[in-house]
């Protein structure tokens, strides 16, 4: 299936329960228009977007600057949504992961990760994923459909309300929300257009403020999108890897029947911005006797021979019924030295979230794809 016809046919809802529009996920020019399609002054665009991502308001009856009239208005065509949270689970590393609902009932996971020089909020792009790689847990959840940009959106602002970094929850000296990752359910090269159009009003200085340095996009290997998503966005990029040759990759991610190595990593290559500065991450996960020998680790060295890349080595992060199991730890440290003898930085990843099952490949939810009866 084609990335158009594959957007068509999962596509994400814009209107909520009652009809009205979402106005989250909207850029500056389209809530323009609808404002002059309800004959209001276009500069009133400006004042909205602002209370929205500036100031985070999620009540029309807050935006003190606009006339009442005018704030009937919004109330009675459009919304400014927030999802519903159905659990917050809290990790022993202090790791969080919510369960997240969307106006249709359609859930999602979101996972917040704590460091002390940073705090990474792991965001998903699809209600399940289209992808069926056999280690991890969310591929075992067929997909639902895609979200859209507003509930791409919903999920950083979300997040944004718990660590209360709004300026109407008081002035911090520092954010606790650094960084956005596009690793959370879902293949977001599968979903791009969605994906794109919330990650522009991420980045957007006007915006949620968020730098393209500090948003990295994951994916599976979708090749078409690729450099698209390097000219037009220019955020980080990782790419699930897993193996160093067609055959295993093929075996453990179906998707390499469709863009095998060769393909994958010429647009690598071809990344827009990729430097020694600007490097690729290639994630790794270490499975027990499947991928993780020194030959293995040798191979995969001279296939990714002048990228600029860093190497994350993950444990693999165990769920009933994977069939894997996680490499032990020296076995995974002698990896990493024959990939750092090979001059490259291949740093051990330290599982976060995995007494919640917060950790990566872990994310599922009960959302199932409805089955709907044809009657002739």
């Amino acid at each position: 299936m084609g990335i158009s016809s594959h957007a068509e046919k999962f596509a994400a809802p814009r209107l909520d329960a009652q009809g009205r529009i979402e106005l989250v996920g909207l850029n500056l020019s389209q809530i323009q228009a609808l404002l002059v399609e309800d004959g209001q002054p276009a500069f009133r665009s400006k004042q909205i977007w602002n209370w929205i991502y500036q100031r985070g308001v999620t009540s029309f009856d807050d935006m003190a600057n606009l006339p009442k009239d005018l704030r009937q208005i919004l109330t009675d065509k459009y919304v400014i949504d927030r999802p519903k949270v159905i659990s917050e689970q809290k990790s022993r590393d202090r790791t969080i992961k919510w369960l997240l609902e969307m106006s249709d009932g359609q859930q999602v996971e979101m996972v917040f990760i704590p460091t002390p020089s940073r705090g990474t909020l792991c965001v998903s792009s699809q209600v399940g994923c289209t992808l069926t790689c056999r280690f991890c847990h969310t591929g075992t959840q067929p997909l639902v459909r895609n979200l859209g940009p507003h509930e791409i959106l919903q999920q950083v602002m979300y997040a944004k309300d718990v660590l209360e970094e709004w300026p109407s929850q008081g002035e911090k000296q520092a954010r606790d929300l650094t960084n956005i990752v596009m690793m959370g359910m879902g293949e977001p090269l599968y979903n791009y257009e969605n994906v794109a159009e919330a990650l522009k009003i991420c980045m957007h200085p006007d915006g949620l403020g968020i730098s393209k340095r500090h948003i990295t996009l994951s994916t599976s290997g979708v090749v078409p999108q690729i450099i698209q998503c390097g000219e037009e966005l220019g955020v980080n990029l990782a790419i699930s890897l897993h193996a160093p040759n067609n055959e295993l990759r093929s075996e453990i991610m179906a998707i390499n029947n469709k863009y095998p190595l060769e393909e994958l990593l010429e647009a690598c290559r071809n990344y827009p911005g990729v430097s020694a500065s600007r490097r690729i991450t290639f994630e790794y996960v270490l499975l027990d006797g499947v991928n993780d020998t020194d030959d293995h680790a040798q191979e995969l060295a001279r296939l990714l021979y002048n990228i600029p890349c860093k190497i994350n080595l993950i444990p693999f992060n165990a769920w009933a019924g994977s069939g894997f199991q996680c490499s032990p730890l020296k076995r995974i440290e002698g990896f990493a030295r024959v990939l750092e003898g090979a001059g490259y930085d291949a740093p051990i990843r330290r599982p976060r979230g995995r007494d919640i099952l917060a950790a990566c490949g872990q994310l599922k939810s009960e959302s199932q794809r409805k089955v709907r009866e044809q009657n002739e």
